[in-house]
């Protein structure tokens, strides 16, 4: 299975703050040794949110919201897609992502994981309608 790991932005990533080099180091070595283990399939840094936009659609009418946007915490910084067996193995994974930030002094850290689908993987049974969906 494959699965989104995102990684939450905090206020120095917002404000353009460089990683330390030891975060950097770190993240290289770990994402090296992952794609040698042929876990990660893709890594990147996001830029702060200052650079980007939102689109939104309500009630039919669409907007675009450039950033920055308000809370840190809600924004990505940067995001891996890994292949694991399952949503513990997954968890495994990012306990390493964050064992690597402990190391490099950071206190505070959080990321998302979350499955991604595949071709016909679009739910489980309790999502019949989302089934239908997927398969149009």
């Amino acid at each position: 299975m494959r699965f989104l790991m995102m990684i939450k932005g905090n206020p120095d990533y917002e404000a353009g703050k460089p990683p330390s080099p030891a975060l950097m180091e770190g993240m290289g070595r770990l994402a090296e040794e992952m794609t040698r283990a042929g876990v990660l399939l893709a890594s990147e840094g996001l830029a702060p949110s200052s650079q980007g936009a939102r689109v939104r659609l309500v009630a039919g009418k669409r907007s675009v919201i450039d950033g920055p946007f308000a809370e840190a915490k809600e924004v990505v910084g940067g995001f891996a897609i890994v292949e694991a067996r399952s949503r513990a193995e997954a968890v495994d994974l990012a306990h390493k992502v964050v064992d690597v930030h402990l190391d490099a002094g950071i206190r505070d850290f959080e990321m998302e994981i979350r499955p991604l689908y595949g071709p016909g993987q679009c739910g489980d049974a309790q999502a019949a309608a989302a089934e239908a969906a997927c398969a149009s």
